[in-house]
């Protein structure tokens, strides 16, 4: 795995790969406590190890683990890495309408899932997943496997996942029923307009719930409120404004919705611990964040 990792992502940063949906990352520094955006999906680390802090939880995914995430959540995170044993981890983005099928499929043979929902989760990589994951990898050296064959690994990793031990949990959490799914609806809401006004009352609408009932669930979900997940969702779409677009601070504010450039820098500075100037800098300096060459459904900053 490391071997083919360090080929199919030479440079620090993100290094995409021709399928949409999976990108590769190479670290070779460690990383504090960071604030972090990860979109519903898959996360392998091959080499290194990061931990996520999240409810009051601390996720490790190492070699041995990997990380699910089924609701886009901001936490925070850190990794270990040196130049010699660089971080090397890889990002598979959840393509929701394959990952519905097999859930509807899984459901209707095995039964839906008593477990209780979780939108993350931290479980042991198997022999099967692990073997998947390689597969995946050597595909990705040959276009005309990549093309062919890739695709359809993919959809074998997502399967291992849903079938393993942690997998009633994700299956229960991105059903389309349940307080999940209806969360999920004013999650994408935020996603799709975070720069336009969000009245409590819209997102509630979108969740298909009350004022009071939306808030409670939401917070149970995400572990925090509306409010503060909208701010963040507009805090970290700016950093990638000023990152890849390379916009002034007052332009991605107000792309954001941010009537005032002061507050923005000062609800930045408190979430990511610099100056939006700083935080850009650093970033452009040391982390490679390109655009994707695909359309991104989610606001999201590893």
């Amino acid at each position: 795995m490391v071997a083919l990792m360090k080929a199919l992502a030479p440079e620090e940063g993100y290094n995409a790969t021709p399928l949409s949906h999976l990108r590769l990352l190479r670290s070779n520094r460690p990383l504090s406590t960071t604030p972090v955006l990860y979109e519903p999906g898959i996360v392998f680390v091959c080499q290194g190890r990061k931990r996520g802090f999240w409810g009051g939880r601390t996720y490790v995914y190492d070699a041995q683990h990997v990380l699910s995430v089924a609701v886009p959540v901001p936490f925070t995170m850190e990794t270990d890495a040196t130049p010699e044993e660089p971080l090397l981890a890889i990002y598979l983005t959840l393509e929701l309408p394959v990952v519905a099928d097999l859930t509807l499929q899984l459901d209707r043979l095995l039964g839906a899932p008593a477990a209780e929902p979780a939108g993350m989760v931290s479980s042991p990589i198997d022999a099967a997943l692990s073997g998947a994951v390689v597969r995946l990898l050597e595909a990705l050296h040959s276009p005309l496997e990549c093309a062919l064959l890739a695709p359809a690994i993919v959809r074998e990793i997502y399967f291992r996942v849903l079938t393993g031990g942690q997998g009633p949990s994700l299956r229960a959490a991105l059903s389309r029923h349940g307080r999940y799914a209806r969360i999920g609806r004013a999650l994408r809401a935020i996603h799709d307009a975070c720069e336009s006004h969000l009245s409590m009352e819209t997102l509630a609408a979108a969740a298909g719930m009350s004022v009071s009932s939306f808030h409670a669930h939401f917070k149970e979900i995400t572990h925090t409120s509306p409010l503060q997940y909208l701010k963040s969702i507009r805090l970290h779409k700016a950093r990638l404004m000023m990152l890849r677009e390379r916009m002034t601070v007052a332009a991605a504010a107000a792309r954001v919705g941010y009537e005032s450039p002061s507050q923005f820098s000062r609800e930045f500075r408190r979430l990511f611990g610099r100056s939006p100037g700083d935080e850009t800098r650093r970033m452009r300096e040391t982390f490679a964040m390109p655009e994707m060459p695909w359309a991104e459904t989610w606001v999201s900053s590893h």
